[in-house]
């Protein structure tokens, strides 16, 4: 493959693999090659990896495979290891045929959500097969220093959203007051996690994140308390399939007035998220301080996107996506 430019984690400039502070970031001060020594294919299908990837706990449909690090490189975990890694390699549906951008969309996405907007997320970076292809790597969050797990729950499971009552789509069954009111439920500091909730919901709107589902939020115990995870699973899917601008069929909120622009266009706007943020009990100077935050593109975005692994072509979709989307939102209702 190609030498690197680039941080393959914070995407810093000047770096041809990880920079310091992506190694004390993503690996606790480890220093680690972007190199994996084994192509995604060759392991998937083996015994040992079959049964390790049905441990991994962290909510998401995408294969993923468990992942440690061994003498400064990343190697597939064995089964009675406690992985601290997850790798996410591109889809391997053939009929989409961006999948191999996944990875680095993925990447982005995150990076840009932490490194911009403030959001807490899984701490991330992409390391590459001896072919080149991109393979998504992600720090365990639920896994603490000790080795111990984090109690952890999602939405879904919170919400009583399951297959076997609501069928295949369980998961987009529902609404973000729902996430919002179990919040408020199981938080005992709620103010606090429904700030972070709100911007993500808006986060995700922006950046075109029609997946954001109720098994894409969840809560975890530190101590004897719930507070929200960080942030995961976080892509500009818009650059792959069309989809809603909101990844739950019941949008915002069922019994909230929606703008004429919501009613007009199908797509809301500013103040459909003024409103839904004074619905779930926030207050309307810092909801105006989150919203003003996402009513321009920063140039920081830019700067990230185009030292991103996602090709030219794809880079200028998604800064494109991302201008609509902040038209749309800036979008005045009568």
């Amino acid at each position: 493959m190609k030498e690197l430019n680039h941080c393959p984690s914070t995407l810093a400039d000047g770096f041809s693999t990880y920079s310091p502070t992506a190694c004390k970031k993503l690996f606790d001060g480890q220093k680690v090659s972007h190199l994996l020594d084994f192509e995604i294919d060759e392991i998937s299908k083996t015994s040992e990896t079959m049964i390790a990837m049905r441990r991994i706990s962290v909510s998401g449909a995408q294969e993923k495979f468990p992942a440690v690090i061994e003498n400064g490189i990343i190697r597939i975990s064995q089964t009675d290891e406690r992985s601290r890694y997850i790798l996410k390699p591109a889809p391997w549906d053939n009929t989409l045929y961006t999948r191999k951008q996944i990875p680095a969309n993925e990447h982005l996405t995150m990076q840009i959500a932490s490194q911009v907007y403030g959001i807490i997320t899984a701490e991330n970076g992409l390391c590459f097969t001896p072919h080149g292809d991109m393979v998504y790597i992600t720090k365990r969050f639920d896994i603490a220093k000790d080795g111990s797990k984090y109690l952890m729950e999602d939405f879904a499971s919170l919400v009583g959203k399951n297959e076997a009552e609501q069928g295949t789509y369980f998961k987009y069954d529902g609404c973000f007051e729902d996430i919002a009111c179990a919040i408020k439920r199981f938080i005992p500091a709620w103010m606090i996690a429904m700030e972070r909730f709100f911007k993500l919901v808006v986060f995700n709107y922006i950046y075109g994140n029609g997946d954001d589902h109720l098994k894409n939020f969840s809560i975890m115990r530190i101590g004897e308390h719930y507070q929200l995870a960080p942030a995961y699973d976080l892509m500009n899917t818009c650059l792959h399939i069309e989809g809603d601008d909101l990844g739950l069929n019941g949008g915002l909120s069922l019994t909230l007035e929606k703008s004429d622009v919501y009613e007009r266009t199908g797509h809301p706007c500013r103040l459909d998220f003024e409103r839904f943020g004074e619905y779930i009990g926030l207050k309307k100077k810092r909801i105006a301080m989150f919203l003003d935050s996402f009513s321009v593109l920063p140039d920081e975005v830019e700067h990230l996107v185009n030292n991103s692994f996602l090709t030219d072509k794809m880079k200028r979709t998604y800064l494109r996506i991302v201008k609509e989307r902040i038209q749309r939102f800036n979008r005045k209702s009568e």
